[in-house]
Order: C-alpha cells, then sequence, then structure tokens
C-alpha cells in the first residue's frame, strides 16, 4: 500500500540568487547595492580586523612594555630516571634512537638516523637501581648522581658538558 507524500519545503527557504549590476530596471543597477563611493564600494576594499578607517589602530596606538623571552626559550623532552629504571634492562645503552623505540621521547627516523623533536634532558625524578650507559648530552646534576651511584656509566660529552657548567658555577 503506497502513500502519497506530498514533501515541499517550507515558505521562503528558497530563494532566487540576487542578480546584480544589470541596469537601472533590474532595481539592483549602477551601484549594485554598494552605495556612493568609499573603500566598500571599491572591488577589494576589504578591511583587517581593528581597522580603524586609517586612523592609528588602538593596537599600535599603546606602548608596548615589557619583555618576552617566548621566542627564544630552550624546551626539552624530559625524561626521568625512573622511566629508565622502568623501561631498560641490566647494561643497555640509552641514547635518543632508544629512548624513542621505547616510547620515552618523541621524534622520527629518517634515512636511517633519528631525527628527535626537541633536546633530551634526563633529569632525577625517582630512583634507578640498574646499571646502565647512558649517552644524552643533557643530564641533572641529581640524575648524574643517581646514575654512577647505581653503577651506570654516562658517556665522555656528558662529562665534558657537565664539568665545564660545574667550572664556570664555581668561578661566579
Amino acid at each position: 500500500m503506497a502513500q502519497d507524500f506530498n514533501l515541499h519545503a517550507p515558505p521562503g527557504a528558497n530563494k532566487r540568487k540576487r542578480i546584480l549590476g544589470r541596469g537601472q530596471g533590474s532595481g539592483r543597477g549602477t551601484t549594485s547595492g554598494k552605495g556612493n563611493k568609499g573603500q566598500k564600494a571599491r572591488s577589494g576594499g576589504k578591511t583587517y580586523s581593528g581597522f580603524e578607517g586609517g586612523q592609528m589602530p588602538l593596537y599600535r596606538r599603546l606602548a608596548q612594555r615589557g619583555f618576552s623571552n617566548y621566542p627564544f626559550r630552550k624546551s626539552f623532552q624530559v625524561v626521568n630516571v625512573r622511566d629508565l629504571d622502568k623501561r631498560y634492562n641490566e647494561g643497555e645503552t640509552v641514547d635518543e634512537s632508544s629512548l624513542f623505540d621505547k616510547g620515552l621521547i618523541k621524534g622520527r627516523h629518517k634515512n636511517g638516523s633519528f631525527l628527535s623533536d626537541a633536546p633530551v634532558k634526563i633529569l632525577g625524578y625517582g630512583e634507578i637501581t640498574k646499571k646502565l650507559i647512558v649517552r644524552i648530552s643533557k643530564v641533572s646534576g641529581s640524575a648524574r648522581e643517581k646514575i654512577l651511584k647505581a653503577g651506570g656509566k654516562l658517556s665522555a660529552i656528558v662529562d665534558a658538558i657537565t664539568e665545564a657548567a660545574a667550572k664556570k658555577r664555581s668561578e661566579e
């Protein structure tokens, strides 16, 4: 039993497109609804947010104050020694590639080498019980102590950097 449905759009739903600039008789000729002259009557006559008709905008009239170090900040991918203790076995080498493989840092492999999204730093939160060989260029002082106390080794790069930092602090 087929039913007859009388489907139709509600009144006013389907409107004709307004055609502009087709002579005086159309009612939308000459200026085509843009008024007389002025910036908005011209082609490409758009303005940006904060535009004040050519007057110096507020955001440029106000004085700049303060300083932001945001563009110069250094951000590190942080790994704690407790994470190393959880994810690594005795005697394993900790480097950026192995940290990525174990899901501790972000990065990508490209052309056979590993590229880190940001430099990696090992911090001393937690405890470490395993002897690990650490080949990361940034290691905090507390992390360094804990790794060495557990019988682990730090690469020559790490030792040189931390010694230079310690020397610089002692000179100040």
